[in-house]
């Protein structure tokens, strides 16, 4: 990657300490040195595995959102159907779209179609290290049953274009990570 000349330049890690360190959440402390000189002695960061959402489109033009309880904002709202990287399926491409394609089947019995990479967003470049990668799934159909975890409690919703739009316009959809691809693909169609 080439950058421009006038970028920022990057600051100097001078030390780092874990603060947590558990499957789900993992915290970092920097103390960090900035190129103008200024310091900050505690620079939160926090680690967590790469994430994956999907844009899944039936055979007939239904896009397929999920409904779930969201404990940090104590609410149920629409989201994509989504999920963690599993450390097995690694980073790569490959290991993304398996991911994707495992985490559609599991929380809505749909699958098969065409895939393709959409796009990658950072939920908070500030503070995260990993990225939310969307597939685009065009032509799935229903496979299957769920096989949810005894942590998940998810309704699958088949809506059209005009229907997942109204939704996001409405607040229904308040996940930043599933609203900008979901609308970057709705405003693609018009």
């Amino acid at each position: 990657m080439i950058l421009p000349d006038d970028d920022p330049a990057l600051w100097r890690v001078e030390q780092s300490d874990y603060l947590v360190r558990n499957p789900w959440l993992t915290v970092r402390q920097d103390a960090v040195q900035l190129p103008n000189g200024g310091f900050i002695p505690d620079y939160f960061v926090f680690e967590y595995p790469n994430w994956v959402n999907i844009i899944a489109v039936t055979t007939n033009g239904q896009l397929i959102l999920v409904r779930q309880y969201r404990h940090g904002i104590a609410g149920v709202h629409y989201e994509l159907c989504a999920g963690t990287v599993d450390p097995a399926d690694g980073d790569s491409g490959a290991g993304l779209l398996l991911a994707a394609q495992r985490e559609l089947l599991e929380e809505t019995g749909y699958g098969g179609g065409n895939w393709q990479s959409f796009m990658s967003l950072s939920a908070n470049t500030g503070t995260h290290t990993n990225m939310n990668h969307t597939f685009l799934a065009t032509g799935v159909t229903w496979q299957q049953p769920q096989q949810l975890d005894l942590t998940e409690d998810i309704t699958v919703h088949l809506v059209s274009p005009e229907r997942a739009l109204a939704i996001i316009d409405s607040g229904q959809m308040p996940q930043a990570m599933c609203a900008a691809p979901l609308l970057r693909y709705l405003l693609g169609r018009a």
